[in-house]
C-alpha cells in the first residue's frame, strides 16, 4: 500500500481575508482537476472549503478572517498523483498572488510530510520538535523482551540505533562517546571502569584503546548487543564479538542487582559511566518511574565509586531546563555529598545540544 503525502501552502495577509472571494477565484483550479467542492462558513470564524477527487485525494482551504490562509492537500505517494498535486499547488500559489498580490506578506510552502511509509523518516527531538532524517533503509528491527530496537541507515549519520522511538546513537556520534567519557581529560590507563548500559559498544570500544586495568560493561539486552555487533561496526569495532577480552568483560544482566552485589562485596571503581537513559523529560517524579530508577542508579553508583573516582552520565537536551534542574537537585540529595560539573556538546544525529555531567564525591577534609 502506498504511503500518503501531506502538502502545505500558507499565506499571511496584511489585512483581513475575504473568504467568499478567495474561494470563488480559486474554483477554476480545482474544477480543472475534477475536484468536488464543499464550503462551510462561520460569521466570526472565516471559511473552510474541502475538495475531493474520485481517487481519494483531498484538500482543505482554511481562511481565517484576520488574514491567514492555509491550504493542505493529501495524496497517495505515487508519481502520477505527486505530479498532479505539484501542479495544483503551483496554480493555487499563482492564483493567490494574482488576486491578492498587494496584501500577501508571506508565502510558506514546507516540504511534504510522508505518512505511513515503509521507512519512517520522522523522529522527535527531546524538546518536542519534529525532525526529518535522511533515512533510506531499515537495517535491523526487533522487539526484545525489554524494548523495540531499530537500526536505520542515514545518508549523513550512518547507521542509527533507535530504542523505543528515541534516537540513541549513530555511527557519526563520536562526540557523544567522548563527552560521556570526560572529553579526553581522564587517564583510564590501569583503572577499574564500570559501564552501565552501553550495549552499542561505543564507549567500551573507545575505552579499550586507553588500556584500562578492567572495564566491566553491564547491559541487560542481548538483542541490542547482537544488532550493534552486526550493524554498528564503525561504533563498536570488534569489542562485541566476545563477552571477554584482555581488559574488559560484558555482563548481560540487569545492572541493579549487579551494583548491589558489588556494593555488598566492597568492589570499587575509579570510574562509573552511566549510559542507561537520559534524564526524563517529565518533571513530575511521582508520575514517572524513570526518576525513581535514575535515583536508585545514582545512589548505588556512588556506593561503588572510589572516593577520588568520577561518575559520568548524560543529561538531556539543553532546552529542558526544568528537567535538568530537577536532576541536579537529586544529585544534592544523595546519601553522600557530591559536586558536579556539566558540559554542552553537539551530538550530530540528535540535531540538538546535549548536556553531560561529571559527578564526584566531596573531599572529606
Amino acid at each position: 500500500m502506498a504511503a500518503v503525502r501531506q502538502n502545505t501552502l500558507d499565506f499571511q495577509l496584511s489585512g483581513t481575508a475575504d473568504g467568499n472571494a478567495i474561494i470563488k477565484d480559486l474554483q477554476p483550479v480545482f474544477q480543472e482537476h475534477g475536484m468536488t467542492e464543499t464550503v462551510h462558513s462561520w460569521a466570526d470564524h472565516g471559511h473552510l472549503a474541502t475538495y475531493t477527487t474520485n481517487t481519494g485525494s483531498f484538500a482543505t482551504l482554511r481562511i481565517y478572517q484576520h488574514g491567514l490562509v492555509l491550504f493542505d492537500l493529501q495524496n497517495r505517494d505515487e508519481p502520477k498523483e505527486n505530479e498532479s498535486v505539484h501542479e495544483i499547488l503551483k496554480k493555487v500559489e499563482e492564483k493567490m498572488k494574482e488576486i491578492l498580490h498587494n496584501s500577501i506578506t508571506q508565502v510558506k510552502r514546507l516540504p511534504s510530510v510522508v505518512r505511513g511509509a515503509k521507512v519512517d523518516r520522522y523522529w522527535p527531538t527531546a524538546d518536542g520538535r519534529l525532525v526529518e532524517y535522511d533515512i533510506d533503509e531499515v537495517v535491523y528491527c526487533k522487539d526484545s523482551p525489554y524494548q523495540n530496537i531499530n537500526i536505520l541507515h542515514s545518508k549523513q549519520f550512518g547507521n542509527i540505533l533507535i530504542l523505543n522511538g528515541d534516537v540513541n546513537l549513530a555511527e557519526s556520534d563520536i562526540a557523544y562517546t567522548h563527552a560521556i567519557m570526560g572529553s579526553g581529560k581522564e587517564d583510564y590507563c590501569g583503572k577499574e571502569v564500570l559501564i552501565l548500559g552501553g550495549g552499542d559498544g561505543g564507549i567500551l570500544y573507545e575505552l579499550v584503546k586507553l588500556k584500562p586495568k578492567m572495564a566491566t560493561l553491564v547491559e541487560i539486552d542481548q538483542m541490542v548487543i547482537d544488532g550493534c555487533r552486526k550493524h554498528m561496526r564503525k561504533t563498536c569495532g570488534d569489542v562485541l564479538d566476545n563477552l571477554k577480552g584482555d581488559c574488559y568483560e560484558i555482563l548481560v544482566e540487569d545492572c541493579i542487582p549487579v551494583l548491589k552485589m558489588y556494593a555488598k562485596e566492597g568492589r570499587m571503581f575509579d570510574y562509573v559511566i552511566n549510559d542507561l537513559t537520559a534524564v526524563p523529560i517529565s518533571t513530575s517524579p511521582e508520575e514517572d518511574s524513570t526518576w525513581e530508577f535514575l535515583s536508585l542508579i545514582l545512589d548505588l553508583s556512588m556506593k561503588v565509586l572510589k572516593q577520588d573516582g568520577k561518575y559520568f552520565t548524560q543529561g538531556n537536551c539543553v532546552n529542558l531546563t526544568e528537567a535538568l534542574t530537577l536532576f541536579e537537585e537529586q544529585l544534592r540529595m544523595l546519601y553522600c555529598p557530591v559536586e558536579f560539573s556539566k558540559e554542552i556538546v553537539c551530538v550530530p544525529s540528535y540535531m540538538e545540544l546535549w548536556v553531560f555531567y561529571t559527578v564526584w564525591k566531596k573531599s572529606c577534609s
